[in-house]
């Protein structure tokens, strides 16, 4: 089972677990960067869920992901920490059915959508300064003003180099890529001499399955303790070694950090 609900040309329009190792191609993407980018294609991109909560535990993928349908939906195969979420959407039903206020049932499910996996985009480009292929992990939103760009130029690609920026922090961070239509003037002899070996070969799918970690049960237990879920609740226990988070390739950057989406998919709590 691949690791992404949608590759190439269906996340465009829309398993390793070596934890992001040493050919990973994501890079970090903080708020102040710019590459100086060429773009091979607008299919080069997976659409994925990631599970963790900020400052606790870092983004991982489960093992064995939850079967989603096109709203993103768990419909099967729940994973543990869609169990806790759907377990603490359940809370938030019987207080609103006990008569509990708005603001207290928003909380109940507040601190559900933190377990719920997000949805995230990695998209690949060509790196002008190394002349290698590099990954960069998206919000939906960044996904939707980046793809934006490349389309606009589809037709231009192997000529248009680009310059890919972030600015801003938290709910404010932005992303930008830009043409660079002079490219005699914008690159340097470097750059210009990558630039041309562009379309020598496409950007290998498969690659993007080393960019996300993956977590086993074990894991996932392990930092559901971490985050302070009561895993008693999903008939679960765990030795006294419960450990620190995972380090993670894929971990969006700080400035990525993501509010409560209200508009996310949720189980159905009838009301």
């Amino acid at each position: 089972m691949s690791l992404f609900t949608k590759k190439g040309e269906a996340a465009a329009q829309a398993t390793n677990d070596n934890g992001g190792g040493e050919d990973s191609p994501i890079v970090s993407f903080k708020s102040g960067t710019t590459f100086k980018v060429g773009v091979k294609s607008v299919n080069d991109v997976a659409e994925y869920y990631g599970y963790g909560m900020f400052g606790k535990v870092n983004t991982f993928l489960p093992k064995n992901p939850g079967v989603r349908n096109a709203k993103g939906y768990v419909e099967s195969n729940p994973s543990l920490w869609d169990q806790a979420a759907d377990a603490l959407y359940a809370d938030a039903k019987t207080a609103k059915e006990a008569g509990s206020s708005e603001a207290d049932v928003k909380l109940i499910t507040d601190e559900a959508y933190l377990y719920k996996g997000k949805k995230r985009y990695l998209r690949a480009f060509y790196d002008l300064a190394t002349g290698k292929d590099i990954v960069i992990d998206f919000s939906p939103k960044q996904e939707t003003q980046i793809k934006a760009t490349i389309e606009k130029y589809a037709k231009k690609l192997g000529k248009v180099a680009f310059e890919l920026s972030k600015v801003g922090a938290g709910t404010n961070a932005a992303v930008s890529l830009s043409p660079m239509l002079d490219i005699d003037e914008d690159l340097t002899d470097a750059e210009r001499a990558n630039f041309a070996k562009l379309a020598e070969k496409p950007f290998d799918m498969e690659s993007l399955e080393t960019c996300l970690y993956v977590a086993d049960e074990a894991e996932q237990t392990k930092n559901l303790v971490i985050a302070g879920f009561d895993i008693a609740r999903l008939g679960l226990s765990i030795g006294a070694s419960a450990g620190s988070t995972q380090t993670n390739a894929s971990q969006p950057s700080d400035d990525d950090v993501p509010p409560i989406d209200e508009s996310a998919p949720t189980p159905d709590l009838g009301f």
